[in-house]
């Protein structure tokens, strides 16, 4: 890997390592101190390397010098008195209170114990996800701006409310109790969830963005799986659910970044490891006697990736499975996604009816969907229902891609 990649490269993997430990020895009030040093280790990486060549082992290299700027940083008086010392309370300070543990283990740990802290139900979902692009994955704000699809400001101010919350609730980073694991569990897989799909269905025009927020949400779930008290069936069914999703990621948009629908998807160029992946983490899901909205989601995912099974006998297991989701977990969305599996099964008339009784008007999907059920029905509803979902684009790209559909309706 030449230069020019390896730095942000490095930085993606090793600026939340080097947070995380230096948030687990100082606290998690001084976070954006924590920040600020990892930021001035990489900018003296990008200086000495640009004049001195990449050392053997850039990973040592960094945190040698992280350990370094940590010493430099907290030893200007007015900071360490004013914002470390009050953390310490009566600890002595010694050479000790420089030395940070950049062990493996407790690398893993900090992670696990910091998603805990950042998806904290103190802080509002935006934060939790803004935080966790941020802190645990090394997005810089403008990465996760062009993810969101809105500016700078906005991210700032989330990341800013986010670590004004944890400051004012005082939040540690540890392992919390078995009780309390248990019941926040459920909200950390939920953010893991809403980051995943952040990456998976982001409009924003940079595919490698989202595909790296996929990677991302993935790996802190698989740190997850690492830690026997959060390795549980739903944590499993989540990550085969990942995994099915992303074995597709390079088959849903063509070159132009343009979406390509499931129906006309290159199967050659499905992940075949992803899916086997999936498989194996859905079979570990069904040790237990229990069903969640993770299981199901995961065995849809699962239907959509079987080439073997006739069409007819797939979308009636789908559509068998939405089913059960709308009891156990009802929402719109699911709802919408059902009614395509129901065309599929039954017939458009038939998935059209059911279509019209959701309340999804302020959703493009919604629009989508009905357009494409109608184009081998009435093509004059396809076309007012392609005009409708123009409405909501948000990107050119978008535009172009329904201006063309639009333009290839033909209404007699």
């Amino acid at each position: 890997m030449n230069k020019q990649h390896l730095i942000p490269h490095l930085f993606r993997n090793e600026f939340s390592k080097i947070v995380t430990v230096l948030c687990k020895k100082f606290g998690l009030a001084n976070i954006q101190l924590a920040e600020d040093i990892v930021a001035e280790t990489f900018l003296i990486a990008t200086e000495t390397w640009g004049l001195k060549g990449i050392p053997p082992n850039p990973t040592a290299w960094l945190y040698a010098v992280a350990q370094n700027k940590t010493k430099d940083i907290l030893k200007r008086n007015q900071v360490f008195k004013h914002k470390i010392t009050p953390d310490l309370k009566d600890q002595p300070i010694t050479s000790a209170t420089f030395q940070l543990d950049l062990s493996e283990q407790n690398i893993l740990d900090g992670q696990i114990q910091m998603l805990f802290a950042l998806c904290n139900p103190a802080i509002s979902t935006t934060s939790q996800i803004a935080l966790a692009l941020k802190i645990l994955c090394g997005f810089g704000v403008h990465e996760i701006a062009n993810a969101f699809l809105t500016n700078k400001a906005t991210i700032n101010k989330r990341l800013h409310r986010g670590k004004q919350k944890l400051r004012q609730q005082n939040i540690d980073l540890s392992f919390p109790l078995p009780h309390e694991i248990e019941n926040r569990l459920p909200n950390i897989l939920s953010i893991l969830y809403l980051l995943f799909n952040e990456g998976y269905y982001s409009k924003t025009a940079q595919k490698t963005l989202q595909k790296d927020i996929c990677l991302e949400a993935m790996q802190l779930l698989y740190n997850l799986l690492k830690y026997p008290p959060t390795n549980q069936p739903q944590t499993n069914a989540l990550m085969a659910l990942f995994c099915f999703q992303a074995s597709r990621f390079d088959a849903r948009t063509n070159h132009l970044n343009e979406p390509i629908l499931y129906a006309h998807q290159d199967q050659n160029i499905w992940d075949k490891e992803l899916i086997a992946k999936g498989n194996y983490y859905l079979n570990l899901s069904a040790q237990k006697n229990m069903v969640t909205k993770y299981h199901l989601e995961a065995a849809i995912a699962y239907w959509h990736t079987n080439v073997t099974t006739p069409a007819k006998e797939k979308w009636e297991a789908i559509l068998q499975l939405y089913n059960q989701l709308l009891q156990i977990a009802y929402s719109p969305i699911a709802a919408l996604n059902r009614t395509y599996a129901l065309s599929q099964t039954n017939s458009c008339s038939e998935a059209i009816q059911e279509a019209l009784k959701i309340d999804l008007k302020d959703n493009h999907l919604y629009y989508a969907l009905l357009a494409e059920l109608y184009k081998d029905l009435d093509p004059q509803k396809q076309l007012e229902y392609l005009q409708l979902t123009l409405a909501f684009a948000k990107t050119e790209n978008d535009r172009k891609v329904l201006l063309k559909k639009i333009k290839a309706v033909r209404v007699d």
